[in-house]
């Protein structure tokens, strides 16, 4: 009977727990994208082509159309992204040795020491955030926030392309 009780009670700690996760994800995400920015921008690269050369380093060798999904973007911004990056040297863009009319993208040295710059620059910030807290904090989480990332783009269909926007988005 008492567990009968409690269920209104469990239910009404849960909504309020995933408003407080919410609120608290959101200023994470919003400071996070400021922070980014004005740290990542001072290399000459915006955050986007930051992600884009991180993903082709930990992807390896990629197509226009894989990088594009990994960024969530449309294929015609993630090459405007490539092109940008390879302008600057960062990128190499070479035809595909099976299907001609495609390209195969990889970081080049330089955009792997840019990129390898950067991250040294984040990580530092970031340990020093995490200075204060217990190790089993740390780890858990590091852990709880990918495995919401991992939820949040499995249930948004925006990796699969699905969404709510029509094909040709959102207006």
């Amino acid at each position: 009977m008492a567990a009968v009780l409690d269920k209104p009670r469990a239910a009404g700690r849960l909504e309020a727990d995933a408003v407080e996760l919410h609120t608290a994800l959101t200023e994470l995400v919003r400071v996070y994208q400021f922070r980014d920015r004005d740290r990542i921008c001072c290399h000459d690269i915006s955050v986007t082509q930051c992600y884009a050369l991180e993903a082709l380093i930990r992807r390896g060798p990629s197509g226009l159309n894989e990088l594009a999904a990994e960024l969530y973007l449309d294929k015609s911004t993630a090459s405007r992204v490539v092109a940008t990056l390879e302008r600057k040297k960062y990128v190499t863009r070479e035809r595909h040795p099976e299907d001609g009319r495609a390209v195969v993208l990889s970081a080049s040295p330089a955009g792997r020491r840019l990129y390898e710059r950067i991250r040294t620059d984040l990580v530092a910030e970031t340990r020093q955030l995490l200075g204060d807290f217990e190790p089993e904090v740390r780890r858990g989480a590091a852990r709880l926030i990918l495995r919401l990332a991992r939820a949040a783009a499995e249930r948004s269909g925006v990796a699969a392309g699905v969404g709510c926007c029509p094909p040709a988005g959102c207006k």
